[in-house]
């Protein structure tokens, strides 16, 4: 059973990637979201690798990978390749549908990060975050619950600055 206990090591690093997440969502910056989200996806492979959660574990090293190569390349073929390995690891690590979940949430910032930009790029986001929260909740991270709903909150958030600015 992983420790729920407030300040054990496991949680500790979900605190940790919870401070990174809140700062990544904050930016108005692409580029810096990106490279925001890739340093909050290693801390966030730690946790899960302390709580036992072998597919948030994979799905986040996909996710820390695709957010620094998003910084260099906007190939489709990276991103198919990117898909293909999440794919392929959340098919030897999830044993049952919620144990997918990272799996489609990191697939879906995939799509986002290369096929999007801006507010689409953030609405999709949004879903994937979605997807992290049910799976936050089952495996007892509560740094990861709260980062997520954070991140859902302050996406929103952003989403409506960057809509309420002129075209440019």
């Amino acid at each position: 059973m992983p420790s729920t206990e407030l300040f054990s090591p496991a949680q500790l690093t979900g605190y940790v990637a919870f401070a990174l997440g809140v700062v990544s969502f904050l930016q108005k910056d692409d580029r810096r979201l990106r490279a925001m989200i890739g340093a909050q996806s290693f801390s966030y492979a730690v946790h899960f690798y302390l709580l036992g959660s072998m597919p948030a574990v994979a799905a986040s090293l996909v996710t820390c990978t695709r957010a620094f190569l998003s910084l260099r390349t906007r190939s489709r073929v990276v991103a198919v390749l990117l898909i293909a390995v999440n794919l392929g690891l959340g098919a030897l690590t999830a044993h049952s549908p919620a144990s997918a979940l990272p799996t489609v949430a990191s697939t879906l910032g995939t799509i986002a990060f290369f096929w999007f930009a801006g507010i689409p790029m953030r609405l999709i986001l949004l879903v994937a975050t979605g997807c992290w929260l049910v799976n936050n909740v089952l495996v007892g991270s509560i740094g990861g619950t709260l980062l997520e709903l954070f991140i859902g909150v302050t996406n929103l958030v952003t989403i409506f600055r960057l809509g309420r600015e002129p075209p440019v």
